[in-house]
């Protein structure tokens, strides 16, 4: 029998195929896979998706990805509260933190101003990062974001933004490559650019 021809392992290869990066080949070995694996590795699976999907909140300080609001970043007493990066995305921060370099905060902009592609800054959580900001307390506030050219301009807004606060703005060094994402960015180049940061 043609497997086309079978509703659900259809239905279970057109959801593959939804995934970035699965084309229809790739789809259909994971169906198949899947459908060899016993049930209770199908259940463990399907239940990890509907976890993430229920469990998972944003931070309501700093936007990040966490089951318990505030995060264990932000509620955090061993942290530098006082020194704010400011990322594009959870992965970014994710990417930072994997150097064990941050001793800051952060701050997830859940992207950056891409005016092309009709994202502006209300559509960003800028707002929310200069409240932090008025608050008191933030001495330094790091732009770690993509060194693109949504990024760079990205950068540029917020700095203009933080221009009548007692806070020093400062962005890693360019140790990473023009056009470069951050989540790709290797450990050391990581840590050239976090060390090297330099003011705005």
């Amino acid at each position: 029998m043609n497997s086309e021809h079978i509703e659900s392992l259809t239905r279970l290869k057109e959801a593959l195929q939804k995934l970035p990066g699965i084309g229809v080949r790739s789809a259909e070995r994971l169906a198949f896979h899947i459908l060899r694996e016993p049930r209770t590795v199908a259940a463990a699976l399907a239940q990890a998706i509907l976890d993430v999907k229920d469990k998972i909140v944003h931070c309501s300080i700093c936007y990040h990805m966490t089951e318990a609001d505030p995060c264990e970043v932000c509620r955090s007493t061993n942290r530098n509260q006082a020194e704010v990066w400011v990322v594009e995305q959870p992965k970014d921060l994710m990417a930072l933190e994997a150097t064990g370099l941050i001793h800051g905060v952060y701050h997830v902009l859940m992207g950056n101003v891409a005016p092309m592609d009709g994202v502006g800054p209300e559509d960003l959580t800028i707002d929310a990062l200069i409240e932090r900001v008025r608050g008191g307390g933030i001495r330094e506030v790091v732009l770690a974001l993509n060194p693109t050219l949504d990024g760079d301009g990205t950068a540029l807004h917020i700095q203009s933004l933080l221009r009548d606060f007692d806070v020093k703005v400062t962005r890693p060094a360019r140790g990473l490559a023009v056009g470069s994402q951050l989540e790709y960015a290797s450990v050391g180049m990581l840590e050239s650019a976090i060390k090297g940061r330099t003011k705005l």
